[in-house]
């Protein structure tokens, strides 16, 4: 079960990551040429948010399965094992709930303006802070 959730967690990764920055275009085309948030615009914003959110859920099942997540507490001196049990799951939570501002700022926005660009800001610190704490040395 721990080697198909990991999988499904780094695959899955592929498809957010994708996601999110087709979101980010996306927004900062529509706030640069000043165009109407249209149903599209959201959609693209809301399928980023949805797989970030399950994303989440994949990650905090294999956190709660996995050796490397909570029996490694004590062993905070290895910057790999650091990464993987302590570093990436917290930036991340802290990510996705920056991309859930992002949307419900969106939709509280009443100019076109706002709504991309609550989408291009939030959406776009959480990709940033998602690739900081990606353990790259595991996944290729």
């Amino acid at each position: 079960m721990y080697e198909i959730l990991q999988k499904a967690h780094s695959g899955w990764a592929y498809l957010v990551l994708i996601a999110l920055f087709i979101a980010i275009l996306n927004s900062i085309i529509g706030m640069n040429s000043k165009k109407e948030f249209e149903p599209k615009d959201k959609r693209f914003a809301l399928l980023a948010l949805i797989a970030t959110h399950l994303q989440l859920v994949f990650g905090l099942i294999l956190y709660l399965v996995s050796p490397l997540g909570l029996a490694s507490f004590g062993q905070m001196g290895d910057s790999a094992l650091r990464l993987t049990s302590l570093e990436h799951p917290l930036v991340n939570l802290i990510a996705i709930a920056l991309i859930t501002v992002g949307w419900s700022k969106h939709k509280k926005g009443e100019e076109n303006h706002a709504k991309f660009k609550a989408i291009a800001i939030f959406y776009g610190i959480g990709l940033l802070l998602i690739l900081s704490r990606i353990p790259w040395a595991l996944w290729f």
